[in-house]
């Protein structure tokens, strides 16, 4: 289990370790150093009390080998076991068998007193000048499996040793990445800023020609600083090269930095052969580097000190530990003042994105890694590699790229792994190893929007490959060179819905995978360009209900018309609500393509470097033409809360456009209750009165002194009424007494009034009503008990905010009605059932569920009533009205707060939804929303089959 002790930083681990390799350079001796090297490197990794965690030294175990007792010289049962010799003590057998230490080590394991729950990971063996680390959980077969690693290079193989805190050694590493990529943004915001004298330009600017001449040279030169402090420290070249460069050959006050940083770039763009000998040495030393990164002359701006010890602060920082991932995001703000000043960095957490990127195509490609174990059929599966193509057509900063290249670079080291052990297989012959990779950067494409991302996002996949190329380098021992750089992604500026595709991304004869994040912008946000744009995606005049982000579902669909592919879009979730769902989802049925796999709704957190989140209501759907299989009908992943972890549930039918497992049914509207039993729901009375028939609170008072106007003031209910518990009245004047109008100034006064207001209306229908200023505009009052139903719910009560009313109440037209002589219907529209249906298929006002009678009452799937379930509904809507009476001072605003809601009048709602769940025949309990969904969808395919 995780040890509760705050651990330090990745960083300082780092530093305690640097300070370990001195202390114990020269120590040699086993039996008086050992206890206290183990315990000095365990505080490394931060435990500082080996007795309180549980390290016992001198654990005494009996062995297999001899059958005696001996002791173990360090021991934390369940994680790792140490056994220590004095330097030269170790022998190691040429031919790759275990070492004398490794073997007494499993003699411990073996010999019985250690049982199967305290059995160790990890075995460690040491001679203070190396240690041996073996992964037990690996097969004996992997060369990964152990690793052998000289003390004095402990400080490079940090993290091969985070095993020892008990935590989440990749979540540690991932921290330790974001910190340091914060760090890094922030430093190369403040170049940014002592280059351009701290102006500020936005981030957002489509052009490169409409930003400011001056901050975009500025921006390519920090582009190319970028990759030249990242080669600094990731050994593209000699270490610290650059550094000593500023250092040795600009002087002290910055004033010759700018030209000496000018003919650096154009030796970093210029083949060695062809180099001038006369250039300065110093800049002679770099490779060629190409990759058009440094190609094309930079007006440098004037240098100064400020400027140089910036830079030269940017040089002390280890570039190496950035997340290009992450970096690609945070580097993107070092143009924004704003930004730069506060802690608000916004970057994409990659937890996030590999939610897209892992159902769409890593999860199938690990899954075929896991079975492959011939020869050929690692070969085989090595050389479909090449068959794939990648791409992001909304790539902003290549986030979504750059992990799409690690993950799959990752799973090709596996394989080449995996291979390696195979007999006949021998790796180490290659001329080149670059002829090993099948994962290559012009497999990946991008398409951005916006100049300035679109440039991060060709350095950051520089990055992440030289990252890549170093991991090959330390598990196999192999490395493609890179310079000079002869590959690059295939990142294009231009604006992805005005471009045929076929242009940008790959062509026929590979597998493309598309994903990616396009804008978040609404059905009513968008602006008249996007509109157009979403118009001509579609190729349709009206686009409906229809959001700016379903363009990219268009256009990938009209892409893959005649080419081999997958792909996922990460879109706000109102696309699987209301309106726009069978408005999308039929289109893209009807092309042929079903739903690979969906994320229900949770909230897509953009992280920060102040901890902070930016969050926006998210799903992620992927789609694919493979048709579906009995053991494979699309994978569905749920979340009890926006912000919990996902949870895969099974999908036993398939997945539709409302992400429920279920037909691929799709409400539209209907002008009658689909079920029999429901009566039929209308709009409330509209006044259209300009004030004369309706009665405030303040007006009260007045109005009922006169005792014949009295006689027709009724209790008025709109919306804010019903759900605040507001007074508001009216008259009723439908059975009005002409010869009371004599004998009533009040009614006089304000029935002429609503004959002028609507006389002097310009509306044709308004003027006629003028003719009968008594009477309601419209009227549609019942005239038995009915239920009143506001237009909209606020999105987070549990239940449907409704009340009931006898027929002298009169609802007003922000309000439905319908008959409900006898209460059923109040106890449907209170379940848990009817509000799950209304949030699934019902429209939205903003983020608010909005009522209407034709496509959220009169589609409810309620099969036929048995009478004897009628009555248990009407009881049990009965004891919920009987309980919310407990409480008269209470509005249902206040009756339904999500946080404050009383618990008997809870546990009458619970008891109310078992009843209503077993009409529409769920027999389990406890249903969770998308159970009920589930039942809803399958009624619902039920009885329009029957229609």
């Amino acid at each position: 289990m995780p040890s509760t002790v705050k651990r330090p930083s990745l960083n300082e681990i780092r530093t305690r370790v640097a300070k370990f390799v001195v202390a114990y350079k020269d120590v040699k001796g086993e039996k008086q150093h050992t206890q206290q090297f183990w315990s000095d490197f365990l505080r490394c990794y931060g435990i500082d009390s080996t007795f309180l965690e549980g390290v016992v030294f001198e654990y005494p175990a009996r062995r297999s080998d001899t059958g005696g007792q001996g002791f173990i010289d360090a021991f934390m049962p369940g994680r790792f076991l140490v056994e220590q010799k004095s330097e030269g003590k170790v022998v190691r057998p040429k031919d790759g068998a275990p070492s004398n230490a490794e073997l007494q080590a499993y003699a411990y394991l073996t010999g019985g007193d250690i049982t199967e729950a305290q059995r160790p990971r990890w075995v460690v063996t040491s001679d203070f000048a190396t240690l041996q680390v073996t992964d037990t959980s690996k097969k004996r077969e992997d060369i990964t499996r152990t690793l052998t690693i000289a003390t004095r290079d402990l400080i490079d193989h940090v993290e091969d040793f985070l095993f020892l805190t008990g935590e989440d050694t990749d979540g540690l590493i991932a921290a330790d990445q974001a910190e340091a990529s914060v760090a890094a943004a922030k430093l190369m915001g403040q170049l940014y800023a002592a280059m351009t004298g701290d102006d500020d330009t936005e981030t957002d600017i489509e052009d490169a020609e409409a930003e400011d001449a001056e901050t975009m040279e500025a921006s390519i030169v920090l582009t190319r600083l970028l990759f030249l402090l990242f080669g600094d420290d990731a050994n593209l070249w000699e270490r610290g090269l650059f550094q000593r460069f500023v250092k040795t050959r600009t002087a002290p006050d910055g004033s010759d930095l700018g030209p000496m940083l000018a003919l650096l770039f154009d030796v970093l763009n210029t083949p060695v052969r062809r180099r001038d000998k006369r250039t300065d040495e110093g800049a002679l030393a770099f490779p060629y580097v190409n990759g058009a990164l440094y190609a094309g002359q930079t007006k440098m701006q004037y240098f100064d000190r400020a400027m140089r010890d910036s830079l030269l602060a940017c040089c002390d920082f280890d570039w190496s530990r950035i997340s290009p991932a992450v970096f690609g995001s945070l580097f993107q703000t070092v143009k924004s003042k704003k930004a730069r000043r506060g802690d608000g960095e916004h970057y994409t957490s990659e937890e996030n994105i590999l939610k897209t990127l892992r159902p769409l195509f890593l999860d199938d490609f690990r899954a075929r890694l896991d079975v492959a174990n011939t020869k050929p059929q690692l070969e085989q599966f090595h050389t479909d590699l090449l068959g794939y193509r990648y791409a992001d057509t909304a790539s902003g900063c290549g986030n979504f790229l750059v992990v799409a290249y690690r993950e799959m670079r990752a799973l090709e080291l596996d394989l080449l792994v995996k291979l390696r052990t195979k007999q006949g297989t021998d790796l180490d012959t290659m001329l080149d190893p670059s002829d090993l990779l099948n994962v290559r950067l012009d497999q990946f494409y991008g398409i951005e929007l916006n100049w300035w991302p679109a440039k991060i996002s060709e350095v950051a996949m520089f990055l992440v490959d030289h990252q890549a190329n170093q991991r090959m380098a330390k598990t196999l021992g192999l490395t493609p060179n890179r310079l000079p750089i002869d590959i690059a992604a295939n990142i294009t500026h231009t604006n992805a819905l005005t471009k045929d595709w076929d242009d940008l991304l790959p062509g026929r004869g590979v597998t493309t995978y598309l994903f990616g994040n396009p804008p978040f912008l609404g059905h009513y946000t968008r602006t008249a360009a996007q509109g157009a744009e979403l118009q001509a995606a579609w190729e349709v005049a009206n686009v409906g209900h229809l959001d700016f982000v379903t363009a990219w579902h268009a256009k990938a669909i009209a892409y893959f018309a005649d080419k081999r592919g997958e792909f996922a879009l990460v879109t706000t979730n109102s696309i699987t609500q209301g309106e726009p769902v069978p408005e999308l989802f039929e289109r893209i049925h009807a092309q042929g393509w079903r739903i690979k796999f969906g994320h229900r709704t949770f909230k897509w957190a953009n992280e920060s470097a102040a901890k902070e989140k930016a969050a926006v209501h998210c799903v992620i759907i992927g789609f694919t033409r493979t048709p579906a299989t009995r053991n494979d009908k699309g994978r569905l992943f749920d979340y009890a809360t926006p912000t919990s972890p996902p949870v895969e549930r099974k999908v036993t039918t398939g997945i539709n456009g409302y992400l429920v497992d279920a037909p691929p049914a799709y409400v539209t509207s209907r002008s009658k209750p689909l079920s029999t039993d429901l009566p039929v729901v209308s709009f409330g009375s509209m006044a259209n009165d300009g004030g004369g028939l309706l009665i405030s609170a303040a007006d009260h008072a007045t109005v009922v002194s006169d005792q014949v106007a009295a006689k027709y003031v009724r209790k008025f209910v709109g919306a804010k009424e019903l759900i605040n518990s507001l007074d508001r009245w009216c008259l009723w004047l439908v059975d009005l007494e002409p010869s009371d109008l004599a004998k009533s100034p009040v009614l006089r006064q304000r029935i002429e009034a609503v004959r002028q207001r609507r006389a002097a209306s310009n509306r044709g229908t308004t003027k006629a009503l003028a003719q009968t200023p008594h009477l309601f505009g419209e009227i549609r009052q019942p005239t038995v008990p009915y239920l009143c139903i506001p237009r909209h719910f606020a999105e987070d009560r549990p239940y449907a905010t409704v009340s009931r009313f006898d027929a002298d109440v009169i609802a007003g037209d922000a309000n439905f009605t319908c008959p409900d002589p006898d209460g059923f219907g109040f106890g449907v529209i209170s379940s848990a059932m009817f509000i799950t249906w209304q949030k699934t298929v019902g429209g939205r006002l903003k983020s608010d569920p909005r009522f209407a009678g034709t496509t959220t009452w009169n589609t409810l799937p309620l099969p036929p009533v048995k009478d004897s379930v009628r009555q248990e509904v009407i009881a049990a809507g009965a004891a919920v009205l009987a309980e919310r009476a407990k409480h008269p001072g209470r509005s249902l605003a206040g009756l339904y707060n999500p946080l404050a809601m009383d618990r008997d009048l809870l546990a009458a709602h619970r008891a109310l939804d078992k009843v209503v769940d077993r009409a529409f025949g769920a027999g389990r309990r406890n249903l969770a929303e998308v159970d009920r969904q589930e039942v809803l969808f399958g009624r619902y395919a039920e009885l329009t089959a029957a229609v």
